[in-house]
């Protein structure tokens, strides 16, 4: 099969999505106030409230949430075939992505720019809320911890790509200073920092003395080094961890406007440019599907497990937590929303999309396809190779040489992985900072007590127990908590916005169907994965500390899932929540908004 046409028909279901669909959520459903002042307005601090541009606050949000998460999933859940895959990312990007991002974008919004965990003591109890933030907390540190050894990773297995990732920060803070500060228009100079980047990155590809290579600086692999007299590889992780951990520290405590609204829009527009160049090579090259629709040869279910190893791309928690976290407090009008969130999923959609057609295509055979997914963990470990690897041979079409297209593909993704690293030790700031008023310790709410403490736990667990992968991985020890903490986080996140839309006597179906899909599939995943698999019961050795850390947030999503239904079947409560005075006072706290 051409897999031009399996493009064609996803991009066929986004456009639907983004026309009509998201029109209706946001005329129907949401109904968004034009006049409505948000949160940027009204607090407005010059920090963290900054009112923005609509395009570079979804250049922010987009690149916030997409991260390698949108093509880690897919080339890993092809093991499955392509069916199932391009089925969950195309119809979950339409149906439940954008509706979470987007709902969640505006909720914060009209309650003051608070994340998700927070709106949780209002909308279902103060309980509620401390559970919630505690399964936040778990999954914001282990994608902290993660991502920061992905990029030193690529950092070492690709050191072309250090110097043009280190020009952007000074490009970003010029044209923060020096365009968003004085109001100037960014698309001319974010597309000269575009060009110098890629330009930077032809020559580092083709010099090799401008590639900065630690491990080759400290004399090679399996050299003994003066750092702790580790070997080569090792000290390189560290020295980048360390580095990476010190630079998040200044990124995340900096006003927004002076380096993270700049720097993601030029990865916004690096990853519409790369997006560009593989679907082109996509139309151009033709290239035939040898995976399989459907993989019968699979050793275990795609069912319900597709469903948490695409997570971004189809919907993930982790984007509630960017639009709640960072994107309300930023948003310039109500009607704004719109394009934040629902395009920002729309995009992650098409990255993810391009990510199942790269891998789809790059073998040469099916046979081929299964040998390199013979098995789930095989798919796993050659997921991001496989799409580095497929991606290169699109672009080869458009007659780039495959060393230079391996460097942009790896530049993307270190780009974003820094975005997202950014954005989540940011909220993870919130988080504490949020902790702290909760329980009375105000320190905490301090902006660098609380990024002091957020940079701490991460490098904690990033480099001291061993992850499996060497120095730095630790947060691979929970990583396998990942897919279904953030699925359940999602679920909730929808839950919430469901309550929310019930209490204001609008429609809840676009956002209850996706949230009943979800949590029915996460807690059954998650169920399995607690119950059989960690425990031993299957004949693998237990592993307890997963063991321990997932029956702990399964119990804790099952208590909120079960003080909303409780909520639900509270005649009193329910009242309350649909009482006319309360409605006024939501209408009178609206008023004194627009009045501030």
């Amino acid at each position: 099969m051409n897999a031009v046409w399996l493009a064609a028909a996803a991009v066929a279901l986004y456009l639907f999505g983004w026309l009509w669909y998201s029109r209706y959520l946001a005329e129907r459903v949401y109904r968004l106030d034009p006049d409505f002042v948000t949160p940027a307005h009204r607090f407005r601090d010059g920090i963290d409230f900054v009112p923005t541009n609509k395009w570079v606050l979804w250049g922010h949000h987009f690149t916030s949430v997409a991260g390698a998460a949108p093509i880690i999933g897919p080339a890993i859940a092809i093991y499955w075939g392509w069916g199932p895959a391009l089925a969950w990312v195309a119809l979950g990007t339409v149906f439940a992505a954008g509706v979470h991002d987007f709902g969640a974008l505006v909720l914060s919004a009209r309650h003051r720019g608070q994340s998700v965990g927070t709106l949780a003591n209002r909308l279902i109890g103060r309980r509620a809320k401390l559970l919630f933030l505690f399964i936040i907390l778990i999954l914001v540190l282990m994608v902290n911890a993660v991502f920061a050894w992905v990029i030193a990773n690529l950092f070492i297995s690709n050191p072309a790509t250090v110097l043009p990732v280190l020009l952007q920060i000074p490009v970003a803070l010029w044209i923060g200073y020096f365009v968003l500060r004085r109001g100037g228009r960014l698309l001319l100079p974010s597309l000269i920092a575009l060009v110098l980047m890629y330009g930077t990155a032809l020559l580092t590809t083709r010099i090799e003395w401008l590639q900065i290579d630690f491990v080759a600086w400290l004399g090679g692999e399996g050299t003994a080094t003066f750092l702790f007299g580790l070997e080569a590889v090792s000290a390189s992780f560290l020295l980048w961890i360390v580095l990476l951990l010190a630079y998040v520290y200044v990124a995340s405590t900096l006003p927004v406007w002076k380096l993270l609204q700049p720097r993601d829009y030029i990865n916004a527009q690096q990853l519409i440019f790369g997006l560009a160049i593989l679907y082109l090579g996509l139309l151009i090259a033709q290239p035939e599907v040898t995976a399989p629709i459907f993989n019968t040869e699979a050793e275990t279910s795609w069912f319900p497990l597709l469903f948490i190893t695409i997570a971004c791309g189809a919907i993930s928690g982790f984007h509630g937590l960017v639009a709640s976290g960072t994107s309300s407090k930023q948003l310039n009008r109500e009607t704004d929303a719109r394009t934040v969130g629902y395009l920002g999923a729309l995009g992650e959609g098409a990255l993810a999309l391009i990510a199942i057609i790269a891998v789809a295509t790059l073998f040469a055979s099916q046979a081929e396809f299964l040998e390199g997914y013979s098995s789930f963990a095989a798919a796993g470990q050659g997921g991001v190779g496989n799409f580095v690897a497929g991606a290169a041979e699109l672009a080869s079409a458009l007659a780039i040489p495959s060393d230079i297209a391996a460097t942009l593909v790896a530049l993307i993704i270190v780009c974003f992985a820094a975005t997202t690293l950014d954005s989540a030790v940011r909220l993870l700031r919130y988080i504490i900072g949020e902790l702290g008023v909760e329980y009375r310790v105000p320190q905490l709410a301090h902006r660098h007590v609380a990024t002091s403490l957020a940079i701490g736990c991460t490098a904690l667990l990033a480099l001291l127990p061993d992850g499996g992968q060497g120095m730095g991985s630790g947060g691979y020890l929970l990583w396998p908590l990942f897919g279904t903490s953030n699925q359940l986080l999602a679920g909730i996140t929808l839950m919430l916005i469901s309550l929310w839309l019930y209490r204001k006597g609008r429609n809840p179906l676009p956002t209850l169907v996706p949230m009943i899909f979800l949590l029915a599939m996460t807690i059954w995943a998650m169920s399995e994965q607690v119950l059989l698999e960690w425990s031993g019961q299957r004949g693998a050795d237990p592993q307890w500390l997963l063991f321990t850390c997932g029956a702990l947030i399964l119990v804790f999503a099952l208590w909120i899932l079960l003080e909303a239904i409780r909520l639900f079947r509270d005649r009193e409560r329910l009242d309350a929540l649909r009482d006319p005075n309360d409605e006024a006072g939501d209408e009178a706290n609206e008023t004194a908004n627009r009045s501030d």
